[in-house]
């Protein structure tokens, strides 16, 4: 069948998942926290699929599209490091969503690796 759009990569998916996950999670912060935290962790959540999107319309230049993912891996790793401090904090349980993140981190890297 073939990958005919950035919605047939499985990254783009599981991003775009999380991503929701993380909106939800985020509503339960302490108000100055949704502010924080949360907005960080919403921006950098949101930036995963939308970077990998960006990085498809460029799929003709793997370069390009590498480029993109390696955002998207970038923030993957960001989303990690903002859910580990809100565990830290008492705000969130995250321990799931923290293995999720980098199970996707680990997917962007083989994608990197592997797109030609």
């Amino acid at each position: 069948m073939g990958i005919k759009s950035y919605e047939d990569l499985g990254v783009y998916q599981k991003g775009f998942e999380l991503a929701l996950i993380i909106h939800r999670k985020t509503q339960s912060l302490p108000e100055e926290e949704r502010r924080e935290i949360g907005r960080q962790l919403r921006r950098a959540s949101v930036s995963i699929p939308a970077n990998i999107a960006e990085g498809y319309g460029r799929k003709n230049s793997a370069a390009e599209f590498k480029h993109f993912l390696r955002i998207a891996l970038g923030s993957s790793n960001e989303v990690c490091v903002l859910l580990k401090l809100a565990k830290e904090l008492s705000y969130l349980e995250s321990d799931d969503l923290i293995k999720e993140y980098e199970t996707l981190g680990k997917q962007l890297y083989r994608l990197i690796e592997n797109w030609s």
